[in-house]
């Protein structure tokens, strides 16, 4: 990731440059007037990740960037501060690097710190180390775990050393309700808090009045739109391949205390062989396809999006929710997906201000 530059004075100018950059890339598709939601203009990336960089005596965090005099490569650039980090982050970050400057054990082949924190000031500290830890290690890491209120995880090759716990709890606030998350260190969670529940207001709305039929949600991930979308079904089936995801998704559903899903570990090509009748076994059993009558199908792809047999399942739903973080594969789907289905809401989520990054979501309804 290169280091943005943050002019918060600017945020409105380069926002409605995205708008017209999507608007314009959609223009040959009919779609209804884009919905914008701002993020804020800085302090809102829950996590992010900083080597550790080295010149001579000095030490200090460093992120990468397109060396202007070789193309080809990437140049350090030194980070002291980092505007688009959460407050709790920036306050940590001299923090940590001044105790770990003084302390030989923490900082001896010490090359990554990553951080994970929440709305309310919890951290998670990752210390990734090109050396084994030992006891002496972890000594050193529980005395700043103290120092600093934080939790720690040590890692090295083969190692991994979680001293208090893997995950942090985040509360998100989403029409006037709150969502329990736990977020687990180095697996995929949404790192715009604002903007997330941004997101899950917005899906929430699009599907509301759906209670008498079910949702299918492919890549459900951490459960994030699976725990607040759950009300508005019957029932919701959610997959997802990663079994740390389908852990934490499972644990998330437990502390909202939602009982109408059932997260089931399967990609989205078995899962689709699965409802063909074509890919039988325990897991499939467990699902009881037969039970559920599935009006909507939310999707949250990678950013490669989906390939065509993948849009033609999506066409056999009533309405598509689909989640996008690249709006090149999107607009790519979207001229399939169009071919049976009308949009009749779309959505730009600024996700990552001061980047050409953009976050899309779309509503499709079937033509009668």
């Amino acid at each position: 990731m290169a280091v943005p530059v943050v002019d918060p004075a600017r945020y409105g100018e380069q926002l409605e440059a995205k708008r017209e950059r999507i608007s314009t890339q959609f223009a040959h598709l009919t779609t209804p007037e884009l919905e914008v939601f701002a993020s804020p203009a800085s302090h809102y990336r829950m996590r992010c990740e900083f080597r550790i960089w080295r010149e001579g005596d000095e030490l200090f965090y460093a992120m990468f960037e397109p060396d202007p005099e070789r193309p080809d490569k990437k140049r350090a650039v030194r980070v002291d501060q980092f505007p688009v980090a959460s407050e709790r982050i920036n306050e940590l970050m001299p923090l940590l690097l001044e105790a770990v400057r003084e302390d030989d054990v923490l900082s001896r082949k010490l090359f990554q710190v990553d951080f994970l924190t929440t709305l309310a000031g919890e951290a998670l500290i990752t210390l990734i180390y090109h050396r084994p830890l030992g006891e002496d290690w972890e000594a050193a890491a529980r005395a700043l775990e103290e120092r600093l209120g934080v939790m720690i995880i040590g890692r090295s090759r083969k190692q991994r050393l979680v001293l208090t716990r893997n995950h942090v709890w985040e509360h998100l606030t989403v029409d006037g309700r709150e969502f329990t998350y736990q977020q687990v260190e180095n697996s995929f969670t949404q790192p715009n808090a604002a903007i997330c529940e941004s997101m899950l207001s917005w899906t929430r709305d699009v599907t509301r009045q759906s209670q008498n039929r079910d949702l299918v949600e492919l890549y459900c991930g951490n459960g994030n739109f699976t725990v607040a979308l759950a009300e508005n079904f019957r029932r919701v089936l959610a997959t997802e391949i990663s079994r740390t995801s389908v852990a934490s998704a499972k644990a998330n559903l437990a502390a909202n205390a939602v009982n109408n899903v059932h997260v089931a570990r399967m990609s989205a090509e078995e899962f689709s062989l699965a409802l063909k009748g074509e890919k039988g076994g325990r897991r499939v059993a467990e699902m009881g396809l037969a039970d559920y009558d599935f009006s909507t199908v939310l999707v949250d792809p990678p950013r490669a999006g989906l390939d065509d047999d993948s849009c033609d399942q999506l066409s056999d739903y009533d309405r598509i929710v689909y989640i996008s973080c690249n709006p090149d594969t999107l607009v790519d789907n979207l001229e399939r997906l169009t071919q049976t289905h009308d949009i009749s809401r779309f959505a730009l989520f600024d996700q990552f201000p001061w980047t050409h990054h953009c976050e899309c979501g779309v509503l499709l309804e079937r033509r009668a």
